[in-house]
Order: C-alpha cells, then sequence, then structure tokens
C-alpha cells in the first residue's frame, strides 16, 4: 500500500472542512465591523463630537477646542472543537463531504461567532486607558419596552427612532435580529397595512432581508430579559469583533486512539459595543 495514501486522505478531509465552514458560517458576523487583532487584548481608540466656536472679535486669539478621546477594550477568547472518526470509517466518510462530522466543525464555530457578538452588543463595555471604566447597556434610553406585546412596526420604529435621534450616520447600514416569533408578530400585526403586509410576508418567505431600514437577520440565538425576548437593532459600526485567529482545521492520526482521524478547530476572537449609542433592545412578549 502505498505510504502517501493518508496524507491523500487527510488533505481531502482538510479541504472539504474548509470549505464548508466558508460557506455555512456565522449569520451576524457581515453585520458588525470586523478588526483584526494581536494578542488576548485589544484597544480601540475614540474621539468624540465637538463643537464649533462662534467669533465675536476681530483678531482675537485662536480657540483651542479639546478634542475628547476615549477607547474600548476587547478581550479576545479561545474557542476549539474536535471530534474523532474511527479508522474504519474513514473512507465511508470522506466519500461524503457534506458529513455530520463537517458540518457540526462547521456549524459551532459559527454559533460560537454569533453568541459573542451578542453578549458584546448588550453587555458590559469596557473603557479608559486601561479599559478600567465599565459601561453598562443603557436600558433608560436605549430600550424599546415590551408594553405587554410582541414585535410590532411600531417598536421597530421606535428603535429606529433611538438611532436617527444620536445622529448614527444614515449611511451604515443598520441590522435587526428577530427570532421567528417576532417574524410572525409582525404578520400578525393588526396595525400592518397591507404595503407592510407583503414586506413581512417576503421577508417571512425568505425573498426579502429588509424592513423599515433595516436589514434583518433571524436568529434563534437571542438572549432574554426578565422573560422577555430581547431582539436587536445596530448600526454596523456600533459593534466590534475581533479575530485574533481565524477559525481554523487540522486534521491529523491519532496514535492513541488506535489512528483515529482527529479533525480539531480552533478561533480566538472577541466583541465590544463601541458606544451606547449604536445598539437598540427591543422587549418582546413570547406567547
Amino acid at each position: 500500500m502505498s505510504t502517501e495514501i493518508t496524507t491523500s486522505f487527510v488533505q481531502h478531509y482538510h479541504n472539504n472542512v474548509d470549505l464548508l465552514a466558508q460557506q455555512k458560517g456565522s449569520r451576524l458576523r457581515g453585520a458588525v465591523r470586523e478588526e483584526r487583532v494581536t494578542g488576548k487584548e485589544a484597544f480601540f481608540d475614540q474621539i468624540r463630537a465637538t463643537a464649533a466656536r462662534r467669533r465675536t472679535t476681530r483678531h482675537g486669539d485662536t480657540p483651542l477646542i479639546e478634542t475628547p478621546h476615549d477607547r474600548r477594550k476587547v478581550t479576545l477568547l479561545d474557542y476549539d472543537w474536535a471530534d474523532l472518526i474511527d479508522d474504519t470509517d474513514r473512507a465511508r466518510l470522506l466519500e461524503d463531504p457534506t458529513s455530520a462530522y463537517v458540518r457540526n466543525a462547521a456549524y459551532a464555530m459559527g454559533r460560537a461567532v454569533d453568541d459573542v457578538i451578542l453578549a458584546a452588543a448588550v453587555g458590559t463595555a469596557y473603557s479608559g486607558v486601561s479599559g478600567g471604566t465599565a459601561n453598562e447597556f443603557d436600558t433608560v434610553n436605549n430600550r424599546v419596552e415590551a408594553s405587554a406585546a410582541g414585535m410590532t412596526v411600531a417598536k421597530v420604529l421606535a428603535a429606529k427612532e433611538i438611532l436617527d435621534g444620536y445622529d448614527i450616520d444614515p449611511d451604515i447600514p443598520r441590522y435587526l435580529a428577530l427570532t421567528s416569533a417576532q417574524v410572525s408578530d409582525l404578520l400578525n400585526a393588526a396595525e400592518v397595512k397591507s404595503i407592510d403586509y407583503n414586506t413581512v410576508r417576503a421577508l417571512a418567505e425568505g425573498t426579502l432581508n429588509s424592513f423599515c431600514g433595516f436589514t434583518v437577520l433571524r436568529t434563534e440565538r437571542l438572549g432574554t430579559a426578565g422573560g422577555e425576548r430581547r431582539c436587536l437593532a445596530w448600526a454596523r459600526d456600533g459593534i466590534v469583533l475581533a479575530v485574533g485567529k481565524e477559525s481554523s482545521a487540522k486534521v491529523s492520526e491519532r496514535p492513541d486512539k488506535n489512528y483515529a482521524l482527529q479533525v480539531y478547530y480552533s478561533m480566538s476572537i472577541g466583541a465590544v459595543r463601541m458606544s451606547e449609542e449604536g445598539v437598540v433592545d427591543i422587549l418582546c412578549v413570547e406567547s
């Protein structure tokens, strides 16, 4: 038997893992700003808005406007995934590039990325020179309350109004994360006019992905607050995903496991809410 046959099997399987991981990735990754970083922690410097001063005298002193600086800290988290394929099963599995092993590796990493993003969106963000200042999510100004109701058009418009009120750049894409329950709420809302109904129906059927100026991303991984579903609206630059190590696969034999083939995946990522103005949560009652 050729000594290169095992190498061929490994390379074949490795290529299949990489291909499917790229095609079946995170649902939310493309909806946030992504940065490549080095190390376990990274800092993103920011400057806040200033105001122009009116000139009231001729030949007066040039005004010096102090630009307020801030920074946000992100801490990277390490993730890995591994499973074994018995030596006797290799040939059968390698003939099927969509095997459950490959899908599990790709999907698990994609879900982890989404969970990191969602946690950062409403979690505590750390700022300051060394990242020691805790910034809790603003549930007073950046929350649309449930009001004993599910998702409604009025709630989506209220979230839009909050972002608009902060003068969030309209050229920056905006996103709305809903579960299937909230899409159903919109379809069943009594106040939805015919044109809105047709839009939401297309959304539910997967033929449209935008509503009220938001790109809608359906995810069943949204958390809760006080027993109510916590849907999210945000501007892309309001959340940063820091990637220290891109998700990658290693495939090798394990002599200690009767030469079973081990598929190993790993990555290092973190996320942070960049400003309290860039994210809004919408509480919805689910029946």
